[in-house]
């Protein structure tokens, strides 16, 4: 039988634990859920997935482009600072901007309006303000300054800029003072100037940088801590590292290495390098490539001082993966295949960055473009 200060602990004993459980439910209901964009060409739309903790994908929705009829080459996506607005470039003629808003609570896309492009645009990407959209354009060798309006509609191109041949990618710099755009026909970087507070863009000084002949610069993504910048080449397969001078904006090469799986055949057999896309973990301690020739992945570990890349391996994917990315967790990457209609999603080891497949899921026809977006 208790005594009166024994079943006096014993309640205090309960009550903390009961007090304990509302806190970690509490906890659990406030934390972030993670959602997948998949922007499909052939289909015309974007699937919708929610990521579980485990890495499962759930299907949440299908949203069709209002006002487009005909399919593009391609579909890529951009979702601004805030999160409240999923942005998709259409490039079929008309060429144009499809803004949805995102719900804050289910990460549904609810269709906004659409806005105009200078031409069939192969990368978009809002500046770090999210108040202009960059957008580049391979087959029209330009690039494109839209401002976002106050409903997030695209309006008019506030510059249309020529380049070299084959704009690829047009990004802003970490701190938003500088855009890049990749020339993949001319083997150059454009650099310009922005000013965020006019939203206009003027060359650099000087207004290149040079790459390796007939490499086909194609995307690059920055290190999260702001000093490196690294980029694919579609047309030799390689992999650059640069060092990045945020002052100035400059660029410097300080290593080569490739995206091509060990045991490439090349030319001899007919096989010729098809690179793709390039991210990197959050916390930049892993880099990713994408290589469509061979449907593989390879996986980088970087160093975190020098910048420069150690390569631990290549895993086969879905097959032509154009697009891949991986979610703000830093724990899983998803990829998807524009032949197989489908994306794989791997588990991203903590230690050495390997990749583990856990699941593939239909998708549109042609997936060529994912985002992932969390929300509180």
């Amino acid at each position: 039988m208790l005594r009166p200060t024994s079943r006096i602990a014993s309640r205090a004993a309960i009550a903390t634990t009961l007090t304990f459980l509302t806190l970690i439910s509490g906890v659990r209901a406030g934390m972030a859920e993670t959602f997948a964009y998949v922007g499909n060409a052939d289909s015309n739309d974007i699937s919708v997935f929610k990521l579980a903790d485990t890495g499962e994908m759930i299907p949440v929705q299908t949203v069709a482009f209002t006002g487009v009829e005909k399919p593009g080459s391609s579909t890529p996506l951009a979702i601004t600072p805030d999160h409240r607005l999923l942005i998709a470039g259409v490039r079929s003629q008309p060429f144009q901007a499809v803004s949805f808003a995102i719900d804050p609570k289910t990460g549904q896309l609810s269709h906004i309006g659409n806005g105009p492009l200078a031409d069939s645009m192969a990368n978009i990407a809002t500046d770090r303000d999210g108040k202009v959209l960059f957008s580049a354009s391979y087959g029209g060798n330009k690039v494109a300054l839209n401002p976002l309006a106050a409903n997030g509609v695209v309006a008019e191109p506030k510059q249309v800029i020529p380049t070299g041949l084959n704009a690829h990618a047009f990004l802003p710099s970490p701190d938003n003072r500088f855009a890049f755009a990749t020339n993949l026909g001319s083997d150059q970087i454009l650099a310009f100037a922005f000013d965020a507070a006019a939203g206009a863009l003027t060359p650099s000084d000087p207004p290149a940088i040079k790459v390796a002949e007939k490499s086909g610069p194609r995307h690059f993504v920055f290190h999260p801590g702001g000093k490196f910048v690294y980029l694919i080449h579609e047309l030799n397969g390689d992999v650059a590292a640069f060092s990045y001078e945020a002052r100035s904006g400059a660029w410097t090469e300080i290593q080569r290495t490739s995206a091509l799986p060990e045991g490439f055949a090349g030319k001899d057999s007919g096989q010729k390098p098809w690179a793709a896309d390039i991210h990197i973990t959050p916390d930049g301690r892993f880099l990713y490539a994408s290589e469509r020739t061979t449907s593989t992945l390879t996986a980088y570990k970087v160093d975190a001082d020098s910048g420069t890349l150690t390569t631990t391996g290549s895993v086969p994917t879905e097959k032509q993966p154009r697009g891949f990315n991986i979610d703000p967790s830093g724990r899983y990457l998803a990829a998807v295949g524009e032949l197989s209609n489908g994306m794989t999603v791997y588990a991203i080891d903590q230690a050495s960055g390997a990749l583990s497949k856990l699941q593939s899921y239909p998708t549109g026809k042609k997936p060529n473009w994912v985002e992932f977006l969390s929300l509180p």
